[in-house]
C-alpha cells in the first residue's frame, strides 16, 4: 500500500479509513494537502472500496486547518500556492465516486472544518467544536468553505461562523444541519464506520450517479439537472448492478455487486 504524508490509511472490507495524523492538532501541510489528491485518486481507481471514513488521530482534534507559521513565514507565492492546494485537495475529496463520511472526533477549524464539508456526511462527537476563524486573522477561508457551508447551512448561519467567527458545538451543528447526527465520545468513528457498512448494501454504480446527480444541483438549475437524472436512471438500467440487485432481491440474497 502506498504511503501519503500525515494520512494513515487502512482498507476495511469495502471501506477506507482515512486518519489525519500530524500531530498535536492534525493540521495540513503542503504535503499532506498533495498526497490526500493522491490518495483520493488511488480510492477512485480501487473498484473494491465502496466508502472513504475521514477522522482525526488522538483524542482532541479533528483537524486545527493550515499551520498559520506557514502564511506568517512565507509571502504571497507561499499563501497562492497552499490555497490551490488546499482547493486541489478537497476538491478531489468531494468527488470522490463513493461515500465519504467524516467521523469528527474533536476540535475542527478552519481547513480542519472545510474537509469536514468537502464530505458527503459528518458524524460529530458531542465534544467536537466547529469553526471557520480566518477572518480573524485577516484571512478568508479558501478550500470550499464559504461555499460549501452556506449551501448546508444557510446563509445566515455561514455568516454568523464566518463573518463574525461563531465557533459551535455539536449539537449546535446538528440543529443547523452541519452535521447529520451527534454521538458520544469515542463513537463517531464506530457510527462513521456502521454508515459505510449500509452504504455497501448499494450499487457501487447507482451511488456514483446518485452523488453526481444531487451535488450537479449545487451549480446547475433543475430544469438542467431532471433530464440529466433521467438519462442516468436508463444508463444503469439493464446494467450488471441492475440485474444483479433485482435477482438478488427476488431471490431473497444480498447482491454482490460489480467491480467493473
Amino acid at each position: 500500500m502506498s504511503s501519503y504524508t500525515n494520512l494513515e490509511l487502512q482498507i476495511m472490507e469495502h471501506t477506507a479509513v482515512l486518519t489525519l495524523a500530524n500531530p498535536p492538532a492534525n493540521t495540513w501541510t503542503a504535503d499532506s494537502l498533495r498526497d490526500l489528491r493522491r490518495l483520493v485518486e488511488d480510492l477512485n481507481a480501487n473498484k473494491n472500496v465502496y466508502s472513504l471514513v475521514v477522522t482525526g488521530g488522538g483524542a482532541k482534534f479533528f483537524s486545527a486547518g493550515a499551520d498559520l507559521k506557514l502564511f506568517a513565514d512565507g509571502g504571497v507565492a507561499v499563501a497562492s500556492d497552499m490555497a490551490r492546494l488546499f482547493g486541489a485537495a478537497f476538491e478531489a475529496l468531494s468527488g470522490f465516486r463513493g461515500v465519504s463520511i467524516a467521523a469528527i472526533n474533536g476540535y475542527a477549524m478552519g481547513g480542519g472544518l472545510e474537509c469536514a464539508l468537502a464530505c458527503d456526511l459528518r458524524i460529530a462527537e458531542t465534544q467536537a467544536q466547529m469553526a471557520l476563524p480566518e477572518a480573524t486573522v485577516g484571512l478568508l477561508p479558501c478550500a470550499g468553505g464559504t461555499q460549501n457551508l452556506a449551501w448546508l447551512v444557510g446563509e445566515g448561519w455561514a455568516k454568523r461562523m464566518i463573518l463574525c467567527g461563531e465557533r459551535i458545538d455539536a449539537a449546535t451543528a446538528q440543529r443547523i444541519g452541519l452535521v447529520e447526527e451527534v454521538v458520544e465520545t469515542g463513537a463517531a468513528l464506530p457510527r462513521a464506520l456502521a454508515l459505510a457498512a449500509q452504504a455497501a448494501k448499494q450499487s457501487p454504480a447507482s451511488v456514483q450517479a446518485c452523488k453526481q446527480l444531487i451535488q450537479g444541483a449545487r451549480r446547475q438549475p433543475m430544469a438542467h439537472v431532471l433530464p440529466a437524472e433521467r438519462e442516468a436512471f436508463v444508463g444503469l438500467f439493464g446494467g450488471a448492478d441492475q440485474r444483479e440487485g433485482v435477482q438478488a432481491f427476488l431471490e431473497k440474497r444480498a447482491p454482490v455487486w460489480s467491480q467493473a
